[in-house]
C-alpha cells in the first residue's frame, strides 16, 4: 500500500473519488459552524463546555462539535444510526422485514427507504425535545437564558432546521458512498471525531509548558498511544477462518464445485455498536443530574457513576460485554449460514452438515465474541483510567478510537482494491494491445 500511494494521483478515477470525498466532507464541516438562530451562544458554550460525562458529550463527539455550537447539523448523523439499528433489530422480529432482507438488491433498497423514513421521524422527535429542553434550561453562571425568544415559533423553526440538517447529512453520506470512496456515513462520523485532534495537541503542549506534564511522560504517552492503535488494528483485522469444502457437481458436461475455501469470523463481529449502547446507558445518570443539580439523591448517583470510578468502569465493561453478545446474536445467525452452506454443497471437514454445522459455528462464535468483547471493553475503559489515574488528556475516548481506526482500515482496503483493479486492468490492456499488434503484423 505504501508504494501504491504514489500511484493514486496517476489514476484519474481514484483521484476524482478522493477529491469528491474530501469536498463533500468539507461541506459537512462548513455546515457545523452555521448556527441555529434564536439562541445565546455564550450560554450554550458555558453549559456544554468541558467533559461532564453526560450523553451530551457523547452526542457532541459524534456530531463533530455541532451540539456545542448548536448549528443546523446539531443532530448530526445519530438519528440515521439509531434508525438503522432499530431496523436491524426489527428485521429479526418482523417476518416481513426478514423476507425483504433475503430478496437481494430490491429488498435492500426497500429497507434503506424505511431507514430514511425512520431517520426523519427520529429527527422530528429529537428536534422538538431539544427545542423544548433549551427553552427551560439556563446556563450556569451569569450567561443567562439559552433561548432568546422562546415560544412555538422557536420550536417549529428549530425542528425544521435540525431535521433538514440531518436529512442533508444523510444525503451527503449517500453521495460520498456513491460518488466517492468508502462508507459515507462512517466517514462523516470519523471526520467529526478527528477534528478534535488539533485541540488535543495544543492542550498537551500547553500542559508541557505549565509543567503539568514533563517530556518523559509525553514521550511515554505517545509510545503508549501508538501501541494501543497497533493493538486495535491487530484485533480488527484478526479473524478465525473455518475451512469449508464444496463437493463436486456434474451438470451436463461441466463439473462445478470441488473447491476449498474458508468461512471468516472476525474477532469483533459487533463493531462499535456495543460501546455506543453501553456509553448511552452509563451516561444516563449524569445526564439527568445535569438538569437537577439540587437533588441530593441524583447527585449521589452521579458521583457513583462518574467517569474514572470503580463502579463506572466495571459497569461500562460489563454492559459492553453484554451488548457484544446481544448484537452479534442479532446480526449473525449460524443456522442461516449452515443452511446456505448445505444448499450449495458445502461442509466443514469433520462436521456433519445442517444442525451440527450450526452448533459448531455457534461454539466458535461464542468464544470469539468473548475475546472480542474483552478487547473492546479494555480499549473503551482505558482512556478513563489514564485520565483519572495518570491525569492525561485524550482528544477522544475509546469508542471514538475504535471508530477512527475501523473506518480508516476500511478506507485503506477500498483504496487497495482500486489500485489492484487498476493494476490488473493495465496488465490486461497491455497484453491485449500486444495481441492486436501481432495480429496486424501476421495479417
Amino acid at each position: 500500500m505504501a508504494s501504491g500511494v504514489w500511484q493514486i494521483p496517476k489514476i484519474p478515477e481514484l483521484r476524482n473519488k478522493l477529491l469528491i470525498m474530501v469536498a463533500l466532507l468539507g461541506v459537512y464541516r462548513f455546515g457545523v459552524f452555521i448556527p441555529n438562530p434564536g439562541t445565546n451562544r455564550a450560554a450554550l458554550a458555558s453549559f456544554f463546555g468541558g467533559d461532564s460525562g453526560t450523553l451530551f458529550d457523547l452526542y457532541n463527539m459524534f456530531s463533530g462539535g455541532a451540539l456545542e455550537q448548536f448549528s443546523i447539523f446539531t443532530l448530526g448523523i445519530m438519528p440515521y444510526i439509531s434508525a438503522s439499528i432499530i431496523i436491524q433489530l426489527l428485521t429479526v422480529v418482523i417476518p416481513a422485514l426478514e423476507r425483504l432482507k433475503k430478496e437481494g438488491e430490491a429488498g435492500t433498497q426497500k429497507i434503506t427507504q424505511y431507514t430514511r423514513y425512520g431517520t426523519i421521524f427520529i429527527s422530528l422527535v429529537q428536534g422538538f425535545a431539544i427545542a423544548y429542553g433549551l427553552e427551560n434550561m439556563s446556563a450556569p453562571g451569569d450567561s443567562g437564558a439559552v433561548v432568546l425568544t422562546p415560544g412555538w415559533s422557536f420550536r417549529l423553526m428549530t425542528v425544521l432546521t435540525l431535521t433538514t440538517g440531518t436529512a442533508f447529512i444523510m444525503w451527503l453520506g449517500e453521495r460520498i458512498s456513491e460518488w466517492g470512496i468508502g462508507n459515507g456515513i462512517s466517514l462523516i462520523i470519523m471526520a467529526g471525531i478527528i477534528v478534535r485532534f488539533p485541540d488535543a495537541i495544543i492542550n498537551t503542549f500547553s500542559q508541557l509548558k505549565t509543567e503539568d506534564l514533563n517530556f518523559l511522560q509525553l514521550l511515554l504517552l505517545g509510545v503508549f498511544a501508538i501501541a494501543v492503535i497497533a493493538f486495535i488494528v491487530y484485533c480488527e483485522r484478526g479473524q478465525r477462518r473455518i475451512p469449508v469444502q464444496y463437493a463436486k457437481r456434474v451438470v451436463g458436461r461441466k463439473v462445478y464445485g470441488g473447491q476449498n475455501t474458508h468461512l471468516p469470523l472476525k474477532i469483533n463481529m459487533a463493531g462499535v455498536i456495543p460501546p455506543i449502547f453501553a456509553s448511552s446507558i452509563i451516561m444516563f445518570p449524569a445526564t439527568i443530574g445535569a438538569f437537577a443539580r439540587d437533588n441530593e439523591f441524583l447527585n449521589s448517583i452521579v458521583a457513583l457513576f462518574s467517569p474514572g470510578t470503580t463502579t463506572y468502569l466495571t459497569s461500562y465493561a460489563l454492559l459492553t460485554i453484554f451488548f457484544c453478545y446481544f448484537y452479534t446474536s442479532v446480526t449473525f445467525n449460524p443456522a442461516d449460514v449452515a443452511e446456505n452452506m448445505q444448499k450449495h454443497g458445502g461442509y466443514i471437514p469433520g462436521i456433519r452438515p445442517g444442525k451440527s454445522t450450526a452448533e459448531f459455528i455457534e461454539r466458535v462464535l461464542t468464544r470469539l465474541t468473548l475475546a472480542g468483547s474483552l478487547y473492546i471493553s479494555l480499549v473503551c475503559i482505558l482512556p478513563d483510567i489514564l485520565i483519572s489515574q495518570a491525569r492525561v488528556t485524550f482528544y477522544f475516548g475509546g469508542t471514538g478510537l475504535l471508530i477512527v481506526v475501523g473506518v480508516a482500515l476500511d478506507l485503506v482496503a477500498q483504496i487497495e482494491s482500486h489500485l489492484l483493479t487498476r493494476h490488473y486492468d493495465g496488465l490486461m490492456g497491455e497484453s491485449g494491445s500486444q495481441i492486436r499488434s501481432r495480429r496486424r503484423t501476421l495479417g
